[in-house]
This record gives structure tokens, sequence and C-alpha cells, in this order.
């Protein structure tokens, strides 16, 4: 899973949720130094991302790549889901409009910045302009992360055309999300009870 289905997933108590999202950006950090909670929430992104990764649906998902893009079907597979996420918010949403969710996730950011490891902090101001979460809803959105993906990549890499295959094989793909939705929802809702956190946003 990709940012937004983290954000998604995360518990509202405000730091969690910004771990659940910090966890892309947290390789060379030592997350000792970290806000309790923010760690809580990194930790819930991984335990989603192993949940994930041992899926026989994602497994399935990512069985459909062929050279040279098989080796980037982690990446993608988790970018397509998200996609689906957003195309069917009203479905998979927590009853808030899209746009709302994502200008709340940017205000939380905003809030709590001092606590965000250094790379996020750097991407805020990028993600918050270019409604990057948002783009997640559309094939011409995808298009843009994937370049986006491929422009970090210092070696050339065939990510920026992934979109073809979303587009080739999107009912496959929807239907692995449509699967595997409501098991994540069920995990996550169990790593949330597991933990107690901090007092969550009003």
């Amino acid at each position: 899973m990709n940012w937004l289905a983290h954000l998604r997933l995360a518990p509202a108590a405000p730091l969690v949720r910004v771990g659940n999202l910090a966890g892309d950006f947290v390789r060379g950090v030592d997350t000792a130094l970290l806000h309790d909670d923010v760690r809580a929430g990194i930790e819930q992104h991984r335990a989603i991302d192993r949940f994930v990764d041992a899926h026989t649906v994602v497994r399935r998902a990512r069985g459909r790549f062929e050279p040279p893009f098989r080796r980037f079907a982690g990446v993608l597979v988790d970018v397509y889901f998200d996609h689906f996420l957003a195309s069917g918010w009203d479905r998979f949403g927590d009853g808030r409009p899209l746009t709302q969710f994502v200008d709340d996730v940017h205000d939380l950011l905003a809030r709590n910045e001092a606590h965000l490891p250094p790379r996020l902090r750097s991407v805020l101001p990028w993600m918050r302009r270019e409604r990057w979460l948002f783009e997640y809803s559309t094939l011409a959105g995808i298009d843009a992360v994937l370049e986006r993906m491929a422009g970090r990549v210092a070696r050339p890499t065939p990510l920026a055309a992934g979109g073809e295959i979303l587009r080739r094989e999107r009912a496959a793909f929807a239907a692995d999300f449509d699967e595997l939705w409501p098991e994540l929802e069920r995990f996550a809702a169990t790593l949330s009870a597991a933990h107690r956190p901090g007092i969550p946003e009003p």
C-alpha cells in the first residue's frame, strides 16, 4: 500500500497518523529520537506492509508483470491500489470527501511539522501545493506519480510507463483490491486496538 492507504488505515490520534505516513521517510533516521506516537505509527506502517507483502492476493497481482516491469511489481501494485482506494473513495473512504480528507492530512502535517522526519518535512510543501495524495484518483494522476518515482531512480527505469499496465489490466487489479481491502481494514483495526495512543483530534 502507498501513502493514501496508510493514512486511511491509520487511527485518528494525530501523531500516530503522522507516523503511518512517515514510515516511508525514515531511512537513515534514528527513530528512537521521534515521539512515541510517531514511532507507534511507523510500526503500524511496517506491520501493514508485511501483511500486504505476504498476502496471496498481492502475490497474484504482482505475478501479472512481465519484464522489464517485474522488478518494480511491488511498487506498481502499491500505487495501483492507492488509485482504486482514491477512485472508489465513496466506498472505501472514512465518510469525508477525498478532497476534505487530503486537506485535513495537509493541515495535520503542517501542525506537527516539528515531529516529521527531515525527508517528509522537505517534500511537504510540494505534496500540498501539487496535491499528490489527490492525484491517485485519476489515471493521469497515476502517470504523474509514477513519473516522479522514476525521476528519483538514478538509473533508467520503466516506472513512468507503468500506467499502461494499469489501463490494460484494470479490471483484474480492481478485483484484487476489492478482495484485499476488507481484510486489510480488519488487520489495521487490530493494530490500532493494540496501541493506546495520545488524544485524538476532535
